[in-house]
C-alpha cells in the first residue's frame, strides 16, 4: 500500500526540486532533513540507464559541511580516523567519521577546498553539530557550516561524454574523487568524479542554489543524444556493489572495520582524533560480525523490504539481518546485503532468512556481488 509524503516547509527542497517534479518525481524520503527523491515511476528503466546509459539524480540531500579557518585542516584531522597525510586541493578522499566509542556515525567524501576550506560531503547524520561542537569545546579558530552547495548527479557508462560536452575533454582526467572549480555558462560549480554507484560518474556541486532548474536542463539538453534519463540513487546497483548506506546498514555499535573499511582506518598515526583508543582496542580485539551479501533463494523479490530480516543458522542461532534485499537482474537472483556473524561466515553453511514472507534459505558471499 502506498503511502502518500506530505510536502511541507519544516523539510526542505533542493534546488532541483522542482525540476525532479517536472522530470516525473514519483517517490521521495527524508534525508538530511530534505526530501530526497527516489523513483521516477519506473525502476527497470531508471536502473537500465545506470548500467547501460547515462541517468542525472537530484542528490542535494548530500549536504556538505564546510571547516572555514586556520584550523580548517586541524579540525579535518580530528574528526576522521583517515590519515589525511598529503592531503591535496582537488583530491579528495573518503573519510569515516566515528564518534569517542568508535561507532560510525557518518562517511563523508572529504574535499580540500583552499588553504583554509574543507567540505565534507555527508551521509545521513548531523555532522554540523558534532564538528561545531568539537571545534568550539577545543578552542579552534574555525568556522563549521552548511555552504550554498547542492550536488546532481551524472551516473552510468556515457556520464563521461555527457560531461565532456558540457565541461570539456579535461573531465576524462581526473582521478576518482578528483576535483575542479568550474563554471558553466556562468553557474558556478565544483565538478567532482564521484557519485553513489559503482557504474563510474561525476557530480556537479552547485554553488547558487537559486540556478538549481537552469543547470538540472542543461544537463538534461546535453544528455538527450545519450538517452539520458531523471533517476536516483539505485537501490538494486548499490546492493549488487555492496555500497554501505549509513543509517540503513548499520547500527548504534557499528564500527569501520566490520563495513572492510579498515584501510581508512590509521590507528598507529601520531595525529589524535576522535575515537582513537575505542579503535584501536576494536583492531585489536578484532569483529564478530561482517558486512556481507546474500543470495537468497525463492521467487524473484518484486519489492525491497521495509525492516531488516533476521538471519540465523540452520540450527536456530541468531546470525544476524539483512539490511537491504533485491532482485538482481544481472545476478539472476534475490540479492541483499547483511551484517553476518563471523561465526556464521566461518561455518560456511547456508543461513536462513526470516523474510516477511517466510523463511528463505541463502548463501553467504563475499562484496561486491557484481
Amino acid at each position: 500500500m502506498s503511502i502518500t509524503l506530505s510536502l511541507g516547509p519544516r523539510v526542505r527542497k533542493s534546488p532541483f526540486f522542482e525540476a525532479a517534479r517536472k522530470a516525473g518525481l514519483a517517490a521521495a524520503s527524508v534525508y538530511n532533513h530534505m526530501y530526497m527523491p527516489t523513483g521516477y515511476g519506473d525502476p527497470a528503466a531508471e536502473y537500465d540507464r545506470l548500467i547501460n546509459g547515462v541517468a542525472m539524480w537530484d542528490v542535494a540531500v548530500e549536504r556538505q559541511v564546510a571547516l572555514k579557518g586556520p584550523d580548517a585542516l586541524a579540525l579535518a584531522r580530528y574528526l576522521t580516523p583517515r590519515n589525511l597525510h598529503g592531503l591535496t586541493i582537488g583530491q579528495g578522499k573518503y573519510a569515516p567519521i566515528c564518534n569517542y566509542e568508535g561507532a560510525l556515525i557518518n562517511d563523508p567524501v572529504l574535499l580540500q577546498i583552499s588553504d583554509e576550506e574543507v567540505w565534507l560531503s555527508i551521509a545521513d547524520s548531523d555532522i554540523t553539530l558534532w564538528a561545531g561542537g568539537i571545534a568550539g569545546a577545543r578552542g579552534m579558530d574555525v568556522r563549521v557550516f552548511e555552504p550554498d552547495v547542492s550536488p546532481l548527479a551524472i551516473q552510468g557508462p556515457k556520464s563521461f561524454d555527457v560531461v565532456a560536452d558540457l565541461c570539456g575533454d579535461w573531465i576524462r582526467e581526473l582521478r576518482y574523487f578528483g576535483f575542479r572549480q568550474f563554471e558553466l555558462d556562468g553557474i558556478p560549480m565544483v565538478v567532482a568524479r564521484s557519485g553513489w554507484s559503482k557504474q563510474g560518474g561525476f557530480e556537479f556541486y552547485l554553488q547558487d542554489g537559486s540556478r538549481g532548474t537552469e543547470l538540472w536542463n542543461k544537463v538534461a539538453e546535453a544528455g538527450a543524444p545519450y538517452g539520458i534519463g531523471p533517476g536516483t540513487p539505485n537501490y538494486v546497483e548499490r546492493v549488487e556493489s555492496g555500497l554501505v548506506s549509513y543509517g540503513a546498514d548499520t547500527d548504534d555499535m557499528s564500527n569501520p572495520f566490520e563495513y572492510g573499511l579498515g584501510k581508512f582506518v590509521d590507528v598507529d598515526q601520531e595525529q589524535d582524533f576522535a575515537g582513537k583508543a575505542a579503535l584501536r582496542a576494536i583492531r585489536d580485539a578484532g569483529v564478530t560480525r561482517r558486512f556481507m551479501g546474500l543470495l537468497i533463494e525463492g521467487e524473484p523479490f518484486t519489492g525491497t523490504n521495509e525492516n531488516r530480516w533476521l538471519l540465523s543458522q540452520k540450527d536456530g542461532r541468531a546470525a544476524g539481518y539483512a539490511c537491504a534485499t533485491a532482485y538482481s537482474p544481472r545476478v539472476a537472483s534475490n540479492i541483499a546485503v547483511a551484517m553476518v556473524s563471523t561465526e556464521a561466515i566461518d561455518a560456511g553453511a547456508p543461513i536462513v532468512v526470516h523474510a516477511d514472507g517466510g523463511d528463505l534459505e541463502a548463501r553467504i558471499v563475499e562484496l561486491p556481488i557484481i
